[in-house]
């Protein structure tokens, strides 16, 4: 068994390439080098809760199963290092750093993440229930100012009444206004053919007067006139005198 696994680790030498690599320094470096200082921060944990973590993780349903599950991967690993389906190399130590990284990573800045998530989504939860808070209270203030407005159709209806009414007494008013303004124009007309006329009659009776006097003056002139007035006018207080007696 020893010789087959020389000869074929001497024959894996020969078929890889030449190339030299550098040269990783042993894990006994990294594993010898501790930090000087302790993190406060990070509480001690319990071995037992640590151990029954390790025990949750491998798969299975109770210690048989999980035991099982922990020979079967050992003994493959040991049959594939043996029959060098597997070379530890660099690229393992590599692998199992960033292997480890990732889940220092996971375990340690998994829950810092989940706690800054909840704090986000709590904060945009709280955002949208002011939001739709305001938004009801915007709503139900609508609401109360429309129905207050209720009975706008029937004030409407009303003023829409009051104001054709007082179109109607509008139009009459300015049909009354029209009727005495002609009225009052058709009255100064009338009036000044009133005054003409009387001014026509006033002058004609001037003129008749005129003219009688005149006409008056023109037979006082004849003594013939003259006697016959006095004849007459003695006539006339003779009677006048036997009358009385």
């Amino acid at each position: 068994m020893a010789s087959r696994l020389a000869r074929n680790a001497a024959g894996l030498a020969r078929l890889r390439p030449t190339a030299v690599r550098p040269a990783l320094p042993s894990l006994t470096a990294y594993t010898s080098v501790r930090p000087s200082s302790t993190t406060p921060s990070v509480p001690a944990e319990d071995p037992k809760v640590k151990a029954n973590s390790i025990l949750d993780a491998i798969p299975g349903n109770s210690l048989v199963s999980k035991s099982a599950v922990l020979s079967s991967a050992a003994g493959l690993s040991i049959y594939a290092l043996s029959n060098e389906y597997y070379v530890v190399n660099e690229e393992t130590v590599v692998a199992f750093c960033l292997i480890s990284v990732w889940t220092a990573l996971i375990k340690y800045g998994g829950p810092l993440y989940k706690g800054w998530a909840e704090s986000q989504n709590e904060k945009i939860k709280n955002i949208l229930n002011a939001a739709r808070a305001d938004h009801s209270q915007a709503v139900k203030t609508r609401i109360t100012n429309v129905e207050q407005m209720s009975g706008v159709i029937d004030i409407t209806k009303s003023l829409f009444a009051v104001s054709k009414e007082t179109a109607t007494l509008e139009a009459q008013a300015f049909e009354l206004e029209q009727k005495t303004a002609i009225a009052a124009e058709a009255k100064s007309v009338l009036d000044s053919w009133v005054r003409y006329e009387s001014q026509v009659k006033q002058r004609q009776q001037r003129e008749l007067a005129q003219s009688v006097i005149a006409k008056v003056t023109k037979e006082l002139e004849n003594p013939k006139s003259l006697q016959q007035i006095l004849q007459q006018a003695v006539a006339d207080v003779e009677k006048i005198a036997a009358g009385k007696a």
